[in-house]
């Protein structure tokens, strides 16, 4: 059986570490310095592990080429893409048939105060676009509703991107916490619990944050109130549901939940004056016409709608919100634990014999920790239930087969570059892992004891600020955060959580997502001018994280560990 010591190099520990550190410095290259596309990057360094793990670490060929083809396949198409496309899927049915829309004007109506339409709209609505679907989705959508509101471009692509932070660990109905199990060997449950218990208090600070962004000392003075409510509810729900509920639906639940409390809040309190988009102009911002014409469409049929000259049904308003209560309603549903256990055990069975397949990699049973076989939960998958949520979705909406079909479609082309990107991702952690080469580098970053407990949220920040997705940092660090703690004498399951807990704070500043956001704007070409807004509340937050955890892994807040 092949199994790596960690001085597989040359008898060197700091040597093995070195050269297992190879293909992460190497995407760290290509996609912070050479600014290379994602799936590009992604690909060469999976290459570079397998020539690495391989030539350098000894692992066999024919082991280290089926252990990528089980990450890629395994664990970065089915489950994680599963989710994400079929998430993005029922959300291009609602923009195909115009109920997107109505969404937006919805939220708008809410308050005409740009302050609260950052909470509603950025934070609230964006972490249920963050739980369904996530990788960039959230940023994309609600800075394109921000500027049809009447926000300045660099505002509001500050505002989504800071906004899109305490929702990621359980994006895409909990992507990144079950990467994070595939790779620890934890449960869901266990990491999604402990992780539960770090980002709620992010999500206090969050919404004070944007109101200050929106509109400085002011804005955190008058509408602080609202801000702290907001976050107060984001974070006790996404805490209980997270513990005690359902880990997929934290952010489902926690986001619903934090927009019913601001609107019964505004019932009963109003801003002493409201920061309208009109009182706004001129202020800051970027290339106003250039991001005028970038969503130009959108901004003139939002700010009719703003005036009142669009006004949807009830009816019409039931139906854009529709899709999400079906979904929520299914895997509220499918969490029952005696309906959970007939989906995985007994699909279409009446003798009750299990029909779930078992995928086998042969030849990865000659590798150290390798899985000899993989079962494939198909059936129950979240990724599965979000399809079935999209064809009743169109049959509510009565949207015609072709229809849906040539969605569905686009779909998978619009997703393409990521389903490459964190395929090789996947790819290469599970190389990393299986060869050695994590372990290797676990081994030595030991060497820094109890403090590592200060380095975990910052090795999720870099892994998250170069991959832009929790999902990937989580894949490519959550062994070895694991290895560490134990090498360290730190509680390996704060260690993994708290990976996925420092990454989301990489997102805001991560090239894809500034990207995302610097083109929705219409700003393509001037990301660093977005960097230099969000950049320093990144990094404040992610001090804030490192302390926290730091406190978590001793007896001061030790009893916060599940």
């Amino acid at each position: 059986m092949f199994e790596p010591s960690p001085d597989q190099v040359g008898g060197s520990l700091a040597l093995s570490a070195l050269c297992g550190a190879l293909p992460l410095v190497t995407m760290f290259v290509l996609l912070g310095g050479l600014k290379m596309k994602a799936w590009q990057a992604g690909l060469i360094s999976l290459a570079v592990a397998l020539v690495v793990g391989i030539a350098l670490f000894e692992m066999p060929a024919d082991d280290a080429l089926l252990s990528a083809a089980q990450g890629a396949l395994l664990s970065g198409f089915f489950p994680i893409m599963w989710i994400v496309i079929n998430a993005v899927f029922v959300y291009n049915l609602t923009v195909r048939t115009g109920h997107f829309d109505v969404l937006r004007r919805a939220f708008s109506k809410v308050s005409d105060d740009q302050r609260i339409q950052a909470l509603i709209i950025a934070f609230s609505f964006g972490a249920l676009l963050e739980a369904l679907a996530g990788f960039g989705t959230p940023v994309a959508i609600t800075v394109v509703m921000l500027m049809a509101l009447g926000f300045k471009p660099v505002k509001a692509a500050a505002v989504a991107l800071i906004a899109n932070t305490a929702p990621v660990a359980y994006g895409a109905m909990a992507s990144p916490i079950n990467a994070l199990s595939d790779q620890t060997g934890f449960s869901v449950d266990t990491l999604g619990a402990m992780v539960g218990r770090q980002t709620p208090i992010l999500a206090v600070l969050v919404p004070l944050i944007l109101v200050f962004v929106v509109d400085g000392k002011r804005g955190l003075r008058q509408t602080w109130i609202a801000a702290l409510t907001c976050g107060v509810a984001f974070g006790l729900a996404q805490f209980v549901a997270s513990n005690y509920i359902s880990v997929p639906l934290a952010d489902i639940i926690a986001s619903l939940f934090s927009v019913v409390v601001v609107v019964g809040l505004l019932r009963v309190w109003q801003p002493r004056e409201k920061v309208l988009a009109e009182a706004l102009v001129g202020a800051g911002g970027g290339d106003v016409s250039g991001a005028a014409d970038g969503v130009s469409g959108v901004s003139s049929g939002a700010s009719g709608d703003a005036d009142g000259e669009a006004r949807d049904s009830s009816r019409e308003v039931f139906k854009a919100f529709l899709p999400y209560a079906i979904i929520i309603v299914i895997f509220v549903i499918v969490s029952i634990p005696v309906v959970k256990d007939a989906l995985a055990h007994r699909p279409f069975s009446l003798s009750g014999t299990d029909h779930t397949p078992t995928v086998v990699f042969p030849g990865l049973s000659d590798v150290a920790g390798a899985q000899g076989g993989f079962k494939l939960d198909w059936f129950p998958a979240a990724g599965t239930m979000l399809l079935l949520s999209g064809i009743l979705t169109a049959i509510f909406l009565r949207i015609r087969p072709g229809a849906v079909a040539a969605t569905y479609g686009a779909t998978y082309k619009q997703l393409a570059p990521a389903i490459v990107t964190v395929m090789a991702v996947l790819g290469l952690a599970y190389v990393m892992n299986f060869s050695g080469q994590t372990g290797s580098i676990g081994a030595w970053l030991a060497g820094a004891g109890s403090a590592f407990a200060i380095l975990s949220p910052i090795l999720g920040w870099l892994g998250v600020a170069v991959t832009g997705s929790d999902t990937s940092a989580n894949a490519l660090f959550g062994l070895l955060q694991v290895t560490t703690a134990k090498e360290a004498g730190l509680d390996p399951i704060l260690m993994a959580a708290s990976n996925s807990s420092g990454g989301v704070l990489g997102k805001m500043v991560s090239p894809q997502n500034l990207a995302i956001a610097a083109a929705a704007v219409g700003m393509a070409g001037k990301e660093g001018e977005i960097f230099r807004k969000v950049f320093g509340w990144s990094i404040a937050m992610l001090a804030f994280m490192c302390v926290l955890v730091a406190l978590q892994s001793t007896p001061v807040l030790g009893w916060m560990v599940p």
